[in-house]
């Protein structure tokens, strides 16, 4: 066959001497996507504990930003995911975790242009904080060593909406109840109504801060990784319109 297959640009294998090339059955050399969050890296078909404890949570949160900006401009990486599925199999080294929506329209793996074994993710409506996902937060960073808590919002958040209109369903309510403290605490000097977009984005904007304090206040044990630097909580937005995620 006598091919070759790469997750970036073609070029000859004597310039890529930090790369690694594997050979395939039948003569076809394949080159195997490394950590998702970088293009420019790819060593291996999923994060390495070695890798992952020798980023530092800024490293991380910068490379999430590039993920982001190959996203916005078309130019993700092409992975072999059933490698990745292998290669993490017996074990996970992540090197951030990230609280998100449920909508359909952020899934933080794509829009960050990561692979898998790259981060943990936690999802519910209006990305709030809870002792479960301040567990599954803490599993992640204090057991796991990921580097990086992302709190991630988005525009035109349905739960925001629902928030602010005081939706009453169900056991909706009571998540709502939770997104209600960053209505009243937004500052808006317009309409405050749902129907109006720019309100409805600034109140997601506080809502992200709010969980991100939440978690800080919340999590003893996150604080303190946070203080002696281990890892990073923060908070970003995601614009559906754009694709670009600004962090706060």
């Amino acid at each position: 066959m006598g091919t070759i297959r790469h997750c970036c640009r073609m070029e000859h294998p004597t310039e890529s001497g930090r790369r690694k090339w594997l050979k395939a059955a039948g003569g076809t050399v394949m080159f195997v996507a490394g950590i998702g969050f970088d293009a420019a890296v790819a060593e291996a078909a999923a994060l390495t504990k070695a890798k992952r404890d020798a980023l530092t949570p800024d490293e991380v949160i910068a490379m999430m930003k590039k993920g982001n900006e190959r996203f916005r401009t078309g130019q993700m990486q092409t992975r072999d995911f059933l490698a990745q599925k292998r290669a993490s199999a017996t074990g996970q080294y992540p090197a951030a975790v990230i609280l998100s929506c449920i909508d359909s329209r952020a899934p933080a793996e794509i829009i960050l242009d990561m692979g898998i074994g790259d981060t943990f993710n936690a999802r519910v409506a209006g990305n709030v904080a809870n002792p479960d996902i301040l567990g599954s937060l803490e599993f992640a960073c204090a057991v796991a060593g990921a580097k990086v808590v992302l709190v991630m919002g988005h525009t035109a958040c349905g739960a925001i909406k629902g928030a602010i209109d005081n939706v009453q369903l169900g056991n909706l309510t009571g998540l709502l109840d939770k997104i209600k403290p960053a209505v009243e605490a937004t500052d808006y000097s317009g309409d405050r109504s749902s129907k109006n977009a720019a309100f409805v984005d600034a109140v997601a904007r506080s809502n992200v801060q709010q969980t991100v304090a939440a978690v800080r206040s919340g999590s003893p044990i996150l604080l303190d990784l946070e203080s002696k630097g281990q890892i990073r909580i923060v908070g970003a937005m995601y614009e559906l319109n754009g694709g670009a995620v600004k962090f706060l």
